[in-house]
């Protein structure tokens, strides 16, 4: 079988092939199925290494669908690129180390997730990032109504919005608020954050009926 290294970008990849003869072929295609398919899908059977990285899971299965065994390697094994020439380090010299490292086996498998295992981390970040931006979002508020010596009561997240409504504001102070509220609906991210939890199995986030902030009316100039 041919032996073939392939050195993942998110805009173009390096790609070298070891033919069972020794025969060394180097490409450089854009990372894109359609263009890994014109080089690799009318060629015989092949072992491919790649590196594991953000790009590396769906271009293993791209590669798969093209009948390769593709073997997704951890990068921190040093062995792997012990064949590199010790000069500057470049993408060719990578895809021809992977190469190598796949005729001689020095590599060591990464952990590839399944479908379901991809998709649940994934909610797991937009769940992570929702409760950040939440978080900064309510700190800013809060910090705002301090400047001008207003204190929102203590309570849950998801009840905030309905603290700071309570408050005589006056009417330029409000307006500001209101925006930066508007800007990311804090109560509809917690009612996501709580579906996305029941989903995922982890600590939920009780969600709270959406509360619409109003503008104040446009004070004449």
């Amino acid at each position: 079988m041919d032996h073939v290294g392939i050195d993942v970008d998110k805009v173009a990849s390096q790609i070298c092939m070891i033919a069972e003869g020794g025969e060394l072929i180097e490409r450089r295609v854009r990372t894109e199925p359609s263009r890994l398919a014109e080089v690799l899908g009318d060629r015989v059977q092949a072992w491919i290494l790649i590196e594991a990285s953000t790009e590396s899971e769906w271009v293993a299965r791209c590669l798969d669908g093209l009948g390769h065994e593709v073997i997704v390697a951890d990068p921190n094994f040093a062995p792997m690129y012990e064949t590199r020439q010790r000069k500057v380090k470049t993408d060719r010299r990578d895809a021809r180390a992977l190469a190598e490292a796949c005729v001689l086996g020095a590599y060591r498998p990464a952990h590839r997730l399944s479908h379901a295992q991809r998709h649940v981390r994934g909610r797991l970040g937009v769940r992570d990032a929702l409760v950040r931006t939440r978080t900064r979002y309510i700190a800013l508020i809060r910090a705002r109504l301090r400047q001008e010596g207003w204190r929102v009561r203590t309570g849950t997240a998801e009840g905030f919005s309905r603290r700071v409504l309570t408050l005589p504001l006056p009417g330029r102070l409000r307006s500001e608020v209101v925006l930066l509220a508007a800007r990311y609906d804090i109560n509809a991210a917690s009612n996501f954050v709580a579906n996305a939890s029941s989903v995922l199995g982890v600590d939920p986030l009780p969600a709270s009926p959406t509360i619409s902030f109003a503008l104040p009316p446009a004070t004449p100039r």
